[in-house]
């Protein structure tokens, strides 16, 4: 809870994933790639209730086996390729009503913390902000990229001055998806976690893996066998 407010997380995975196929229910580090998420939400000193909206009876399966509630099953339509990805939330708080906060957790962080989640709320009660959101320094500042023309002529992404020294760039900022809190009715009114009264919460590069490839998979094994040999 915060206060006397009660705090729903809420850890979204269908079934159709197409980069990886099935990869929120493939083992890393000797767990299902979910139970990362459905640990470190356990884990928080803030969150009342977790739960898991998904369309697949396997990954059903899989969640409540790792100790995560499956109150309702996730619409077909809910679960398409195009479907937005606020579309779930929004339909999980109308099927669990009665929280005042919630938090997604997206299953593709498995790095990300119960440490980096309650940070994450305590930066949006610092801030009095209705929403918080992680964010990484990017590993290339997006002053140093370009898109290319006709003929590959190179286009600078941001125009400014050639600047050859990366610690004289303005700092940037980029979403690593790990963990998204917003005041429930607010996320119901704006539909978006992502506003101009958002803030943000910095989040080592090395907990900010998003698991999109095999090679994302890959890396983050190794780190979290690391992560667990040193404990």
């Amino acid at each position: 809870m915060i206060g006397a407010k009660r705090v729903l997380a809420v850890i979204p995975a269908r079934g159709g994933s197409k980069g990886v196929p099935r990869k929120n229910i493939r083992e890393l580090a000797g767990k299902p790639l979910l139970a990362w998420s459905i640990e470190a939400a356990r884990q928080s000193k803030y969150i009342d209730r977790v739960i898991l909206s998904s369309d697949d009876p396997e990954i059903i399966e899989t969640a409540q086996a790792w100790g995560c509630e499956v109150p309702f099953i996730r619409p077909a339509e809910l679960a398409a390729d195009d479907t937005p990805g606020i579309d779930p939330i929004l339909h999980a708080l109308s099927q669990v009503p009665g929280y005042d906060y919630v938090i997604l957790l997206q299953p593709t962080s498995p790095l990300r913390t119960a440490e980096d989640i309650d940070a994450c709320v305590e930066q949006l009660l610092r801030a009095a902000a209705p929403c918080c959101v992680t964010v990484t320094e990017p590993a290339k500042s997006p002053y140093w990229m370009y898109t290319l023309q006709a003929n590959n002529a190179m286009q600078p992404l941001i125009q400014q001055e050639l600047v050859t020294r990366r610690q004289d760039l303005p700092k940037a900022f980029a979403l690593n998806g790990a963990v998204y809190v917003a005041e429930a009715e607010w996320l119901k009114r704006t539909k978006s976690f992502l506003t101009e009264e958002t803030v943000a919460h910095i989040m080592p590069s090395d907990r900010s893996f998003d698991i999109d490839t095999e090679l994302d998979l890959f890396l983050a094994e190794a780190l979290l066998k690391q992560r667990v040999a040193q404990r």
